[in-house]
Formats: structure tokens, C-alpha cells, sequence
């Protein structure tokens, strides 16, 4: 699935800076993305983000790849050269929508506890959750990036329940052994475990045998 895109979800959860950094180096790794956004994760994008994202496809890849401060672009085409697509919730034609369109890794992140239940129960009535139940069912890498405090028992049955299927858990839960200064290194520290599993290198984190010692 190398050669595939790779889906990432936006769910209304906080923590949007995660998804945009990921999209940021998923795109410098000169990896192709396609984008799904919640309703929620538009309203949660603006409060957090100051990024108001408003249409879907060529409006949104731009509006994105601005915040990001990544090439300037100009045309579809242009936008397509830059590997990043934006597929609205109910396109149902879109490759996303069937196991037909190929196999791909997916992350929804941040995933909210709603999506994840949705998920678990194999409801489908958008494509975020149809895309989720695509990769389960083709066998697929999906990786969950919950972002909840505390956690319910609904909640923690339900991520038993998926990680027994296979479904990667990676909470939004940054490290503190190396010492981050910034926001900007605690979300680099959850954008480089996301990379970890999805084995693209990266240079967002330190290994742990080569942390500084204290």
C-alpha cells in the first residue's frame, strides 16, 4: 500500500494541530493524502486553529496547504501535483467508499468518542465511518488517535473491541523524557508515533536509546 493514498479523518475531537502536522508530513514525505473533515472538526479546526474551512475539495486543499505555508498553488491540477485531496462526507463514489478503490492505510485523528463508537458498531453514514469500515474489512492498517479525558467504560470497551480487531489505539498522550519546550514538540511527539506505525521515516522524535541522558 505504499503507493496509496493515505486517508486521514478529522473528527470533532480537540486537537486539531495534530491532524494538520501530520498532513504537513505526510505531504513532505512525498506521501499523497486524501482528507475527510467532520462537521464538528471544522467548528474544532476555527477554535483551536483560527483556519475556517468552508466548501469541500479544491477550496478546502488550499485553504490547508496555506495554513501549512506549504508551495502555493494555483489550479486543480496544480493541487492534485501536491498529492492532497479533500472528498466531501457523503461522496460516495469516491475511492474511499469501497474496498474497490484500492488498499490504504487510514488515521482518524483526533478521533472522537462518538466516531469511535460509530466505528466499533460498523454504522456507516458518512465516509469517515465508511472508510473505516472499509479498511477493517480489507484488512487494512486503521490508526485511531483518541482524544478523551477521562474515559468511560463505553469508551474503553469500545477501544478493546477494535484493537482486538486489529485497529491501532494511539492516544493523543505525549511524552515528557525528552524534555519538549514548545506545543509545537508535544505534537510532534504524537505526529511521530503516527509515523511510526504508518513506517515513514521522520526525524520528529528522538529514538530512546539516543535521548540525552538526564
Amino acid at each position: 500500500m505504499a503507493n496509496n493514498p493515505i486517508l486521514i479523518a478529522v473528527t470533532g475531537a480537540s486537537g486539531a494541530l495534530y491532524s494538520l502536522r501530520l498532513i504537513e508530513m505526510l505531504l513532505k514525505s512525498d506521501r499523497s493524502v486524501d482528507l475527510l473533515l467532520s462537521d464538528p472538526a471544522r467548528v474544532v479546526i476555527k477554535q483551536e486553529c483560527g483556519l475556517e474551512l468552508q466548501g469541500d475539495g479544491e477550496s478546502v486543499v488550499k485553504a490547508v496547504l496555506a495554513f501549512l505555508k506549504l508551495p502555493a498553488i494555483d489550479s486543480l491540477d496544480n493541487i492534485k501535483s501536491k498529492r492532497l485531496q479533500h472528498f466531501a462526507l457523503k461522496d460516495w463514489i469516491s475511492p474511499v467508499a469501497s474496498g474497490s478503490g484500492g488498499g490504504r492505510d487510514m488515521v482518524i485523528c483526533p478521533c472522537s468518542m462518538g466516531t469511535l463508537a460509530r466505528v466499533r458498531h460498523g454504522i456507516s453514514e458518512n465516509l469517515i465511518e465508511r472508510g473505516a469500515d472499509v479498511t477493517i474489512k480489507e484488512q487494512g492498517r486503521l490508526i485511531m488517535v483518541p482524544r478523551e479525558s477521562p474515559f468511560s467504560p463505553i469508551h474503553l470497551e469500545n477501544m478493546l473491541a477494535l484493537s482486538r480487531l486489529g485497529v491501532i489505539m494511539l492516544p493523543a498522550a505525549p511524552g515528557f523524557y525528552n524534555r519538549p519546550q514548545t506545543v509545537a514538540e508535544l505534537i510532534d511527539f504524537i505526529v511521530g508515533r503516527i509515523l511510526d506505525r504508518l513506517e515513514i521515516t521522520h526525524d520528529l522524535n528522538p529514538a530512546w536509546p539516543n535521548i540525552a541522558k538526564v
